[in-house]
């Protein structure tokens, strides 16, 4: 069958725009490696906040040197300023004066609090002044520190155990847990479902709901410290696919009697706890009860005095995975209603609940995700979020009305955005890019046509020559529109032939290809151009914002429909007259890094060189949550593990491939690469290979520009 290959008209006069501002400069590797998050970065609003109560907003501007945290009331945009470093380090820090104002947090409009380590401070208005002072002192090792503003209550954990500091100054132990295996009041499941903490205040801030994770079933996995002579092997626990998993229960302590009820959440006792939600009214707690298959999902409220049932809602199943992911919304001024997110029309859409169970409406549908509530606006009841409705490479502002569902978009420009809501919903931050527009941060009015322009940032990058950046729409297999970008070489010349470089990653949860900026979405992609590369990057089916049939084409065989994918892209490349097919590289990073390591041993005739970081090598050694949702477990699914496992296919290799792995890795743990290793020696396959002492699951900082001049220079040593 013959195949089609569409290039975008947009693509093309995006590229075209680039060109016109090529000058002269090339990036430095580190410029290309860190320059986005540092000197290169675009401009952006700092420390802003909305105050509660008001339509007002603070953020931190500098004047002669100066940084002022100032107040802007709406919608006159009145300037009032709050506190400057200097009039901060006159009152608390003359010792050891600060450089810059750290980031506030407002308590209610009259006053706030920030943190310096692990001492709290406050900052509050006393007769027309805003006075600093020392809050608390949290002990060393604290972390996890969560604040409720409304009881001034604030919790944390140090090791394994959890710790309230009253209202009244005086800290009372939660937890006195002596067994590290089990944890209190951090994040737990591995920070799958959405989780990212353990800590959940009640709305009012005088109870305490918290993780409780049991790993003592759990295998010990060792993580070397090379640092030191001899060296140490510290032991974390790491649940792997098939095998034991923690137990977690929730906890809901009242600092009253200084007593804790577990909810009777049940057995199995490895089910997983989700969208961990108080009620309004603080009589119960909500929490999405999933089973370990992940494909059955109860929706339960616990009584919070007695931990018993209240009742099941309701319960969502699909015959692959359900994925929850967003705790409950619950509407303002309204106990008895909430906002549920769900996949069940095979895209993620806001459905309308009481607090019986019963569905009163869905608010949003069509062919497009909703990514995240992020407001309301309680004058016109309308829910505030984010979409990726006008495109998958887009995310805009919306409102959709609670009564009728009328759905309206608040932003006016092609690009990323980000919101943050006022306390009413009257106005919205808006924060966004796009691949030609560096940044902008913008006030809008959410029923008013009110639009301030807080920062418009200049073209950080105007001074280096710019590739041409073309977006490009392929066909999967099945017909599927899948979307890349291609990035030419600058000075550039059709009649050349150029080496080429495929960047991947192409897995669950993960979109590389969006309208952001910088137009390329990545520096070195740019600094291969500049050095003559063709670079080319795809998000294949797997991968985030298309839906559930997208996503959930990959189950049970991870790797392979996303391959066919990704060949669906080289067949493209090579239909190119500029592209040197004999000339061709592959690269990723964590999935990424298996998926690199996948095409060179399963299709090894196509690319020449590959450079495979941090890579899953044998899925039935990465962790439960994860695998399990995607590939059932090993005894469930063997050929499914059999099919996708390098190790069995070392002996394929015939292009020149070198593995990274940073040795203290607990995500894609070291042993995947060090066992591909052994599978090279034993099919007697020569394979390059190199490891960052102490570094994680990804190599940052400094070390970072050492990694991509190492990637650089094994292309340069097997592409040109």
């Amino acid at each position: 069958m013959k195949k089609t290959f569409l290039v975008l008209l947009t693509g093309c006069v995006m590229s075209t725009m680039q060109h016109a501002y090529a000058q002269q400069r090339l990036y430095t590797m580190s410029e290309a490696t860190n320059g986005l998050r540092m000197e290169l970065a675009p401009e952006r609003v700092k420390m802003f906040e909305w105050i509660p109560g008001e339509d007002a907003y603070t953020r931190a501007v500098t004047v002669n040197g100066n940084i002022a945290w100032v107040k802007y009331t709406l919608p006159q945009a009145k300037a009032d300023t709050l506190l400057t470093t200097n009039s901060l380090n006159a009152q608390l820090f003359a010792a050891k004066p600060l450089r810059g104002l750290p980031m506030m947090h407002w308590i209610n409009n009259s006053s706030a609090w920030f943190s310096i380590g692990n001492q709290l401070y406050t900052v509050t208005l006393e007769n027309g002044k805003w006075t600093a002072a020392s809050w608390c002192e949290l002990p060393e090792g604290a972390e996890n520190i969560t604040v409720n503003n409304k009881s001034r209550q604030i919790a944390w954990t140090v090791a394994n155990n959890l710790f309230l500091r009253t209202a009244d100054g005086k800290t009372q132990a939660v937890t006195n847990d002596a067994d590290v295996n089990i944890v209190n009041g951090k994040s737990v499941h591995r920070d799958e479902f959405g989780i990212n903490g353990g800590i959940f205040f009640s709305p009012d801030g005088n109870q305490l709901a918290f993780y409780r994770m049991d790993q003592r079933m759990v295998n010990d996995y060792p993580i070397i410290d090379w640092s030191v002579v001899p060296a140490k092997s510290n032991l974390i626990k790491y649940p792997m696919a098939g095998g034991k998993s923690h137990e977690v229960t929730l906890g809901v302590y009242q600092p009253s009697t200084q007593k804790t009820v577990f909810l009777k959440t049940g057995l199995p006792a490895d089910h997983y706890l989700t969208c961990v939600t108080w009620a309004p009214d603080q009589q119960s707690v909500y929490i999405a009860i999933l089973n370990r298959e992940q494909n059955h999902l109860w929706l339960n409220q616990y009584s919070a005095t007695t931990g018993d049932l209240v009742k099941t809602l309701f319960e969502e199943t699909d015959s692959k995975y359900v994925h929850p992911e967003h705790a409950l919304s619950f509407v303002p001024g309204k106990n008895d209603q909430f906002i549920w997110y769900s996949d069940r029309d095979g895209y993620r859409h806001l459905y309308l609940y009481n607090t019986n169970g019963q569905l009163v409406k869905q608010l949003t549908k069509g062919n497009w995700v909703v990514n995240d509530i992020i407001g309301y606006n309680t004058n016109t009841a309308e829910v505030i979020f984010t979409s990726a409705k006008e495109s998958p490479m887009e995310k805009h502002l919306y409102a959709v009305s609670l009564k009728n569902a009328a759905l309206r978009r608040l932003d006016n420009a092609a690009g990323w955005h980000e919101g943050q809501v006022s306390s009413n919903g009257s106005y919205v931050l808006d924060a966004y890019s796009s691949a030609t527009v560096p940044a902008v941060s913008q006030v809008l009015g959410v029923k008013s046509k009110f639009q301030q322009t807080l920062v418009q940032s200049a073209d950080p990058l105007k001074a280096f020559k710019r590739p041409e950046i073309r977006n490009v729409t392929l066909k999967a297999d099945d017909g599927t529109p899948l979307y890349g970008k291609l990035i030419l070489p600058a000075d550039f010349d059709s009649t050349r032939k150029y080496p080429t470089i495929v960047y991947l990653y192409n897995g669950p949860n993960v979109q590389l290809i969006k309208n952001t900026y910088p137009a390329s979405g990545n520096l070195w992609y740019e600094y291969m151009a500049q050095h003559g590369y063709v670079v080319f990057t795809m998000d294949g089916r797997g991968s985030l914002n298309r839906g559930m049939a997208f996503e959930q084409a990959t189950f049970r065989q991870l790797g392979t429909v996303e391959m066919n994918d990704q060949l669906q892209g080289v067949a493209y490349l090579k239909s190119l007259p500029y592209v040197n097919a004999d000339k061709m590289g592959v690269h990723g990073w964590s999935f990424g890094g298996f998926m690199t390591t996948s095409l060179m041993l399963r299709h090894p005739e196509v690319f020449k060189a590959a450079v495979a970081g941090g890579p899953v090598i044998d899925w039935s050694m990465y962790e439960v949550m994860y695998t399990e949702r995607y590939m059932d477990t090993p005894q469930e699914n063997p050929q499914g593990y059999a099919d996708n496992n390098l190790l069995t296919k070392a002996k394929n290799l015939k292009g020149h491939l070198m593995l990274i792995h940073g040795t203290n890795d607990d995500v894609v743990v070291w042993q995947h690469s060090i066992n591909f290793l052994r599978a090279c020696v034993d099919s007697q396959t020569q394979v390059d290979y190199f490891v960052y002492p102490g570094h994680l699951h990804n190599v940052l900082g400094k070390d970072r520009v050492h990694l991509m001049q190492k990637i650089t220079d094994y292309f340069d040593q097997y592409l040109k």
